[in-house]
């Protein structure tokens, strides 16, 4: 809103909203399109119109842009040939893994979440791997498992397993603490306890880790398929860029969204279902005290001599599974040669490139979303829908049509980083406490000055939390441009050389790096959230 409503005396404007600062220029759209559901077809209309005409005037090479009609015929020809087969192998391949991730990662972080001594003892490890993507460990897990229906299980379970462990622990841990107090006094045993108490109140957050690793395995299996596979809808796409055949690659994007979608509404509507009361705000977070920080090194460190001894006693072939001795040599080569050090330079400097033009953009669109009500209508059907398409299904139409340059690097990275930081602007409006527009009316703030003085250090919680979520989303997207377009170098590229020659060594050199930059960018972005948001702990 400008600072011209409050001199016409229409303060507060009649229409603004109530909960929220939706009140930016509406840029000539008629009112009763405002307030109709129509507004949310407008885009993909108009984008299905644009595609038909550049399409058909032969604005761009039919094999590069096939029509919209070619696209319809080749999935009714698909239907009746392999897609449902290809896509059951998929999807079974998913559920296996998901399943078994669902039940270790259930088990894992509630069992952190009850006992603070395996709190200690395991999660520092498991937060040290977790640095590590899913995606780098794809060329270790090719030379340690092949490429059969292993690989694909293992990295599923991969990618799923982190979000249910970190949100199960979470639940489990931060249960309100007057509800235990209550168990205590009325004597009820552990298993009673766990049943009425724990469980259902670790039930959210357990349910909200199950939809975010679901997502992050369709992604996965996606990625791993257009490596390695012979079958499953990664690999049709693969063959339909092999073949330059673009309207079979459109048919696949286009069933990766809707099962995206259809699994994330599955879920969400399982998640109404299960819980039906509050959701409670999370209790006091628990450190390591003590004894217990001495465990946390404990699990390593019995990781680490377990490795050691099976690589001294020649259980498994040094080519397999070099010694750790022998890792930290590689690593120390490659970075005393500079091998190690231009390769991370490459990736961190198409990583950050990517992380500003995604972010940035997706900051700016997830802003003017929230601030206003028909841009709001108007995109975002089209981008949840985009958003749930899984990133890596996006990797053959993009090499047709950017090519396998640094531009088209760049291009993923950002796409990778965009949706993040553009749900969380978005959210961040959308959820900004009431007692800050009623304070803007109070204060008569303008436009600009509301927007600089409240909406931007309001929602910055929810921008940080997002910016950290980019990061590592573009961190995947690095990996995965420089798995799928090996030119140009970068750490992925020469993991993926390392794994071609067989040099498990170098590989886990990589993956070392990888984490360590991992873990410092993670800090650093710690650190710059806590300083810029020091009011929130005033």
């Amino acid at each position: 809103m400008s600072s011209d409503v409050v001199a016409s005396g229409d303060y507060p404007p009649r229409g603004a909203a109530v909960a929220g600062f939706r009140t930016l220029p509406r840029f000539g759209v008629p009112a009763w399109l405002r307030s109709s559901a129509l507004l949310g077809l407008v885009v993909p209309v108009a984008l299905l119109a644009l595609w038909s005409v550049a399409a058909e005037r032969h604005w761009m090479s039919s094999q590069v842009l096939p029509t919209p009609a070619l696209v319809w015929q080749t999935a009714g020809e698909l239907l009746a040939d392999n897609l449902l087969s290809n896509l059951a192998i998929s999807l079974q391949r998913l559920l296996f893994g998901f399943t078994l991730a669902a039940l270790a990662g259930g088990f894992l972080g509630g069992a952190m979440g009850l006992s603070r001594r395996v709190e200690a003892a395991i999660y520092p490890t498991f937060i040290a791997l977790v640095q590590v993507p899913t995606l780098a460990w794809i060329p270790f897990l090719m030379m340690v498992l092949g490429l059969g229906e292993a690989l694909k299980v293992v990295v599923i379970i991969k990618a799923v397993v982190t979000p249910v462990v970190i949100y199960t622990h979470v639940g489990v841990r931060d249960v309100d603490p007057k509800l235990l107090e209550a168990t205590r006094i009325l004597r009820l045993g552990f298993f009673r306890r766990l049943g009425s108490v724990i469980l259902p109140a670790a039930l959210p957050a357990f349910l909200t880790g199950l939809r975010l690793g679901l997502a992050q395995g369709w992604t996965s299996l996606v990625a791993v398929e257009l490596l390695a596979s012979s079958e499953g809808i990664g690999f049709l796409m693969v063959w339909g860029r092999q073949l330059f055949q673009l309207d079979v690659v459109f048919v696949c994007i286009l069933v990766i969204g809707i099962v995206g979608l259809v699994m994330d509404r599955g879920l969400n509507v399982v998640d109404r279902a299960a819980v039906r009361w509050p959701r409670p705000a999370l209790a006091e977070h628990r450190t390591a005290r003590g004894g217990y920080r001495l465990l946390s090194w404990l699990f390593p460190a019995g990781l680490l001599a377990a490795w050691a001894a099976a690589s001294a006693s020649g259980a498994i072939s040094p080519t397999m599974l070099p010694s750790p001795a022998a890792v930290l040599s590689v690593l120390g080569h490659g970075l005393a040669d500079g091998s190690f050090e231009t390769a991370m330079g490459l990736s961190l400097q198409r990583a950050f490139i990517g992380l500003a033009l995604g972010a940035g953009s997706g900051f700016a669109v997830g802003l003017a979303m929230g601030l206003n009500r028909p841009l709001d209508r108007l995109f975002n059907g089209t981008l949840a829908a985009l958003r749930l398409v899984a990133i890596f299904a996006w990797i053959p139409l993009l090499t047709a049509w950017v090519g396998l340059g640094e531009a088209s690097k760049i291009t993923f990275v950002a796409i990778a980083s965009f949706f993040p930081m553009q749900l969380a602007a978005y959210r961040g409006v959308a959820t900004l406490s009431p007692h800050l527009i009623e304070a803007s009316w109070t204060l008569r703030l303008g436009g600009s000055d509301r927007l600089r003085c409240l909406v931007l250090p309001g929602i910055a919680p929810s921008v940080f939390a997002g910016l950290r979520l980019a990061l590592l989303q573009c961190w995947i997207g690095t990996m995965g441009a420089e798995y799928f377009m090996p030119s140009g170098g970068g750490i992925g590229s020469l993991m993926i050389g390392a794994q071609q020659m067989f040099r498990t060594d170098v590989v886990l050199a990589a993956m070392v790096m990888i984490g360590v930059v991992a873990a410092l960018l993670n800090a650093i972005g710690s650190r710059i959230e806590a300083r810029a948001t020091r009011w929130r702990s005033a």
